[in-house]
């Protein structure tokens, strides 16, 4: 039996162990430490343009933080991107906020500008204009900054940027994680890089940065006893996964290469056929990590998405819908949604393809040796 294939698993580099060690040898074990602080010093010097980095337990904490930290509050109305993992909306309802979803756009299947702006007047005719605004880079695939940097600049509403999926993607050759009045970065164990469980907020201003390492430390005020005026969380990251993360970041580069190379794989697995469409850069301002490759299957194929999927379980290959849509979800089937289906259309019709860093070539043969037979 062949091994399985993932649709995309943590790829170490080696270089992890002497941070690792490191942390260790001097009983570093503790949420601060020599590799939380050159990782968030790492992190700076890659994304540039002046950012603030505070490594974090997660990528949904950096979320919550960027909401306490724009003030959010009970019944708020926060604009959220609907095509998107349910992390980028949880934490608005951590705030007792109200989510206000947005339909993507065919270019980027991200936020779409119309929308955002329907839903910006809905909340302001309501009397409550809504506080932020969450955009997300799907899949490594930039969003259109430039428009919804407009509007936030227009009506006076941060911008909160997703980027959990992202690093290492860029727009106009800046780096996505930077776009945001506050970003969010992810190192989940299936990311481009991964610190295990981790993440990252990015922000412009330092004060934001101070602010979220403080209430990530359960907000312990400068006293020579505990004392606590405001309510804290323990959401720093560990200085032994920050070691993983050093020693990740030195393969970062080429783990972007590898996932772009799979995405160019399938580009010429399916050049030949309509009926299947990649998630890709509309024009040569993006520039995607590809950190999954993710296929629009249309009717003619003459196979459903399950079907295909069962074919593909059959060979140990893991593959998966895309997400599903908030506004479609159970849990937010009273939040407001505005835009038409093509989020939905994405759903019905999305194949997230095995795009693993680590994917070898008798991988790629086996996963072309389903689509071969299938599209024969």
């Amino acid at each position: 039996m062949d091994k399985k294939i993932w649709l995309s698993s943590p790829h170490m580099g080696g270089g992890e162990m002497k941070y690792i060690q490191q942390a260790f040898d001097e009983n570093w074990i503790a949420p601060l430490g020599p590799n939380v602080n050159g990782l968030e010093n790492d992190l700076e010097t890659y994304l540039g343009e002046g950012v603030h980095v505070a490594a974090l337990s997660s990528g949904t904490a950096a979320l919550h933080l960027s909401l306490i930290l724009l003030g959010v509050e009970t019944g708020d109305f926060v604009i959220c991107q609907s095509l998107t993992f349910s992390a980028s909306a949880n934490p608005i309802i951590y705030m007792g906020a109200h989510p206000v979803f947005v339909d993507s756009e065919k270019d980027t299947w991200n936020l779409c500008p119309n929308a955002v702006e329907d839903a910006i007047k809905f909340g302001i005719s309501k009397g409550k204009k809504p506080k932020a605004i969450i955009t997300v880079n799907l899949y490594g695939m930039p969003y259109k900054a430039e428009e919804i940097s407009a509007l936030s600049k227009r009506y006076d509403i941060p911008v909160i940027e997703d980027s959990a999926e992202a690093l290492g993607s860029s727009y106009k050759n800046q780096k996505c994680g930077t776009f945001g009045d506050l970003s969010v970065i992810s190192f989940n164990g299936n990311k481009i890089i991964t610190t295990s469980v981790g993440g990252c907020l990015t922000v412009k201003n330092k004060e934001f940065k101070d602010k979220a390492v403080f209430l990530a430390t359960q907000a312990k005020d400068n006293a020579p006893h505990y004392e606590h005026t405001s309510i804290g969380y323990n959401y720093r990251m560990s200085n032994v996964c920050a070691g993983i993360g050093r020693g990740q970041m030195e393969m970062l580069e080429e783990r972007i290469q590898q996932r772009r190379a799979n995405h160019r794989f399938y580009q010429e697995l399916f050049q030949d056929h309509l009926s299947v469409t990649l998630h890709t850069e509309p024009t040569a301002d993006y520039f995607s990590n590809h950190w999954l490759s993710v296929a629009c299957l249309s009717p003619e194929l003459g196979i459903t998405r399950a079907e295909l999927m069962e074919k593909f379980t059959e060979e140990e290959i893991e593959t998966r819908p895309i997400w599903k849509p908030m506004h479609l979800q159970p849990v937010f089937r009273n939040a407001a949604f505005f835009g038409s289906d093509l989020s939905e259309k994405l759903f019905n019709n999305g194949l997230c393809l095995p795009s693993g860093s680590n994917l070898s070539d008798s991988d790629r043969a086996r996963i072309a040796g389903v689509f071969k037979k299938v599209l024969m």
